[in-house]
């Protein structure tokens, strides 16, 4: 019997980007303190599904390309946050960018981890 599973780094990488959440890390990068947890929610199901999706690519190209997807993400939320802000929550688009992109950040974190955490190619 296997000590470590499978699926053990893709529990991990979930369980790290919602204790995460949990203990106000998206809330003190900027994300709005009433859905700081709840994108994590909602992205960490998509991220592992994701990353479960691709598990089959090379480990160096599941990295850039999650890596560059959280980069996005992070601008997308920090600019969505400054312009719905500075439009004193007028601008709808702008705080549907901050919104969605908090919830790309935690999709991109989640699967970004669980690459991290599998560095080879696991046969089935």
């Amino acid at each position: 019997m296997k000590l470590i599973s499978i699926t053990t780094p893709y529990f991990l990488s979930a369980l790290i980007v919602l204790v995460s959440a949990y203990w106000g890390l998206s809330r003190a990068l900027g994300a709005h303190p009433f859905w700081a947890t709840k994108v994590a929610l909602i992205g960490v199901p998509i991220g592992l599904a994701l990353a479960l999706i691709v598990r089959r690519k090379a480990w160096a190209t599941r990295l850039s390309g999650f890596l560059v997807l959280l980069v996005m993400a992070g601008f997308a939320a920090h600019f969505g946050r400054l312009r719905f802000a500075a439009s004193f929550a007028e601008d709808t688009l702008a705080g549907q960018f901050w919104f969605f992109g908090w919830i790309a950040v935690a999709v991109a974190s989640t699967a970004l981890i669980a690459a991290l955490l599998t560095p080879k190619v696991r046969e089935t």
